[in-house]
């Protein structure tokens, strides 16, 4: 699995290599000190995840995830010192795939890049029962949502409620696949369908309105 590096201290990007070089199956293809030249290295190497700093000179992590992910150049994991909310869903909102602080323990940072690159959804525990708070309430009451829901999720078949329980527990679609003895491009196109009829841009909202509608405990 190949990784880039985006921070603006050296010091931190030495110490994200040190703790990737020594797993076998992942491999730091570039490093980047600002959000500008994460972009353009992201381009040249096409890797699987990006890890990715918020606050930098010039073009900030919050854009650079935001032209990457349009550009299908890697799927981004933030990580930053800041636990604040307005980074957290800007970066979802950019595209991000997984949102960790840097106090993360070594192991975590490990398996947060694994995850996001099998195709994972991924939230530090921090952060989630905020995501779900702030991605359900967004400008409706309780049971106006939960009808609204409930109404959406019947366009669905019953294999397609089935992939998006599972999505919901975070599994990848050949996790998916497995599971649910499918091909994984049958799986693919089943959670095509779910974040389409369901008005979902990405996974992310998907594990969200699997929570909120009570499909996943």
């Amino acid at each position: 699995m190949r990784v880039l590096l985006v921070d603006d201290q050296a010091l931190v990007r030495s110490g994200f290599r040190m703790i990737l070089a020594v797993e076998p199956d992942l491999e730091v293809v570039g490093e980047a000190s600002d959000g500008a030249e994460a972009v353009a290295l992201a381009r040249e190497l096409d890797p699987d995840v990006v890890l990715m700093d918020v606050q930098m000179p010039g073009t900030d992590g919050i854009a650079a995830t935001a032209d990457i992910v349009a550009a299908d150049h890697g799927k981004v994991v933030i990580l930053t010192t800041f636990d604040h909310d307005d980074y957290l869903f800007s970066a979802l909102r950019a595209g991000a795939s997984g949102f960790l602080l840097k106090n993360a323990r070594a192991e975590q940072l490990v398996d947060a890049v694994r995850a996001v690159g099998r195709g994972h959804a991924l939230l530090s525990p921090e952060v989630t029962t905020r995501v779900i708070a702030e991605m359900t309430g967004r400008g409706e009451d309780e049971p106006t949502r939960d009808r609204r829901d409930q109404v959406e999720l019947r366009h669905l078949t019953e294999r397609e409620r089935e992939v998006l329980v599972l999505l919901g527990e975070g599994l990848s679609n050949a996790e998916i696949a497995e599971r649910l003895v499918l091909g994984e491009a049958t799986v693919k196109t089943h959670v095509s369908n779910c974040l389409t009829k369901l008005h979902l841009r990405d996974r992310v909202q998907a594990v969200v309105l699997a929570h909120r509608a009570g499909l996943v405990g």
